[in-house]
């Protein structure tokens, strides 16, 4: 999905990572395209964007970077309107993802093979594992994720939150804190 407002609305539908690619950004995001095509080689991934021409540019973008074997496509019916935030509607007269109802959203998901589980799983990574591996909630946190993002080879540029999502969809606890032991024992910089 294209931007934080929609990341916003399907987090009221969905459990696990939703990775936005800040619109046109992706375009010269060498970093953030390499998780993406990391993400999909791992788990696979789900694209979706607003109706509109810019979204269906991005969806194409991303189609042609992802192995198409990892992708599934989800799309959101045409409803003409603005989202609230918004003053005027956007050129194309429709809503965007940020603008449809969950159920529009979970629809869109389930056409697309995206099961939905009734008892989602329990993350591996939590803000409270952050905090307790030094990468939150001190002086040199920032640091101290910036050199881990180096490690994973993720992009710099991801908040906490985002690495947070990335981490629980890439690696385990055991790997970050072997890495961190690494660097406390000086084998490695982090």
């Amino acid at each position: 999905m294209e931007g934080k407002y929609d990341k916003i609305a399907l987090e009221t539908v969905v459990d696990g990572l939703i990775f936005p690619v800040d619109g046109f950004a992706i375009f010269k995001d060498k970093a953030r395209k390499e998780l993406l095509r990391r993400l999909a080689a791992e788990r696979g991934v789900v694209i979706l964007t607003d109706p509109d021409g810019g979204g269906v540019v991005i969806r194409s973008h991303l189609k042609g970077i992802l192995p198409p074997e990892r992708v599934k496509e989800a799309f959101i019916p045409d409803v003409p309107g603005k989202e609230r935030r918004k003053r005027a509607p956007g050129k194309a007269g429709t809503l965007g993802v940020e603008g449809m109802k969950p159920q529009a959203l979970r629809e869109a998901l389930l056409r697309a093979g995206v099961g939905v589980e009734e008892e989602p799983a329990q993350p591996a990574f939590t803000k409270a594992e952050l905090y307790t591996l030094g990468l939150t909630g001190t002086p040199d946190a920032r640091c101290r994720r910036l050199a881990l993002q180096r490690a994973l080879d993720l992009p710099a540029n991801l908040s906490t939150n985002a690495l947070l999502g990335v981490l629980n969809a890439i690696t385990t606890p055991a790997v970050v804190e072997e890495l961190i032991s690494r660097c406390a024992a000086g084998e490695e910089e982090l």
